[in-house]
């Protein structure tokens, strides 16, 4: 996870009235549809959904700003922003790579018999221990874009003074595809937005803010979190929802289905395995755009359906609404972007956008389209959430 953080101070008349709007019309929240185009599993692979299929209109023009006239209207000005942003597109992890060779193994051993498991033999395993993780040349790309969306949606708090004079604050965990995305980010900021040339600048060289910086206990709260991490994290049991649904019908059935496809033995596969054969065919459309990996032909919609809800209850269970510390260990986030705010609420109200009532476990699998925690419209492989403070004019003119 990165944060950027900028603030723009100024006098405001009393007659003002002075708002937070969270703008979730500019997050990945705020956009309810996926593009039906190819290909027809994109809209089940959770965290792993690259960004551009929550916002479509990017995949034709990736600096198009999506603005809402009725957020900001000519009475308002934007006084201050907060950011919280999730990594640009990633590698697998070591631990994801290492699944994805066993399952190729597996198919080099036992496959045959089909066209499709032949593309899968041919297909090359290209992924290496040594990416776990890591920011691809897309995910820089992503936070270039992202900076240069931003700063053209709010200009009069990014602007080349403030940069100068630090004015901005960029915040980020310790994990390198996070640094590396924040990295991206100031550069898109630099190089694309206030047009800074490349290299060596005089006068900005010697800036500290140009370089993010490394704070893991407000960025990484989860692992500082005493609590979360012996009920959830350390707790063998914390994911026995998760362990029921691997073996379920529903994704037994699935196992079945690609183990007759493949001509694996049954007991030679299992949940992981399937969901990482999945994962493959989301991360080469995420990093390569490959729209027909023979990994995405291994499945069909209702095996898509199945494994979304996989992935899903292992977030609900983990970082969702499973366990009341998961929210709580936030705290601490929520309360530095406050604190930055100008002046204090005098009456909060706690509003829960995602949480609908419903508890998730392995025996809600259906109705698929009708629960309202769905991490791929919360957290898919680029994620944003921006707190606007903004000053409201009171136009005498309107109320006429």
């Amino acid at each position: 996870m990165s944060f950027a953080f900028t603030m723009y101070r100024r006098c405001v008349p009393k007659a003002a009235q002075i708002l937070l709007i969270s703008v979730t019309w500019f997050c990945s929240v705020g956009h309810t549809s996926i593009t039906s185009d190819f290909p027809r599993l994109a809209s089940y692979f959770g965290t792993k959904t690259r960004y551009e299929e929550i916002n479509p209109f990017l995949l034709e023009n990736p600096l198009l700003v999506n603005r809402k006239q009725d957020l900001l209207p000519n009475t308002c000005t934007p006084l201050q922003i907060v950011s919280v942003i999730r990594h640009g597109t990633r590698y697998p992890t070591h631990k994801q790579i290492k699944k994805m060779k066993k399952m190729h193994n597996l198919i080099l051993q036992y496959g045959g018999g089909s066209d499709l498991v032949e593309d899968l033999r041919n297909w090359n395993m290209w992924y290496e221990d040594w990416m776990d993780g890591q920011l691809v040349q897309k995910g820089e790309q992503d936070m270039n874009n992202l900076a240069l969306r931003l700063s053209s949606l709010f200009p009069s708090l990014f602007t080349a003074e403030k940069f100068k004079n630090c004015n901005m604050t960029f915040l980020t965990s310790s994990k390198h595809r996070c640094v590396d995305s924040t990295k991206a980010f100031i550069s898109g900021l630099e190089q694309r937005f206030f047009g800074f040339p490349q290299g060596s600048i005089i006068g900005l060289d010697e800036l500290i803010c140009r370089e993010p910086v490394v704070n893991d206990t407000l960025m990484r709260f989860f692992d500082h979190c005493e609590k979360f991490v012996v009920q959830v994290e350390d707790n063998d049991t914390a994911m026995h929802e998760v362990d029921k649904f691997k073996e379920s019908p529903e994704m037994m059935k699935v196992l079945r289905r690609i183990s007759a496809l493949l001509n694996i033995p049954e007991d030679e596969l299992n949940a992981d395995l399937i969901q990482v054969a999945f994962f493959t065919c989301s991360f080469e459309l995420a990093i390569n755009n490959t729209e027909n990996s023979p990994w995405c032909k291994l499945f069909d919609e209702e095996d898509g359906k199945v494994l979304e809800y996989l992935n899903d209850l292992k977030q609900y269970w983990k970082r969702g609404y499973g366990f009341a510390i998961n929210s709580r260990s936030s705290c601490s986030l929520f309360q530095h972007i406050f604190q930055h705010l100008e002046t204090a609420v005098a009456e909060s109200k706690s509003v829960n956008v995602f949480s609908s009532g419903q508890r998730l476990n392995s025996n809600t699998v259906t109705p698929w389209n009708y629960r309202s925690y769905v991490p791929c419209y919360i957290v898919e492989l680029l994620t944003e959430c921006h707190y606007v403070f903004v000053v409201i004019y009171h136009s005498l003119q309107r109320k006429k």
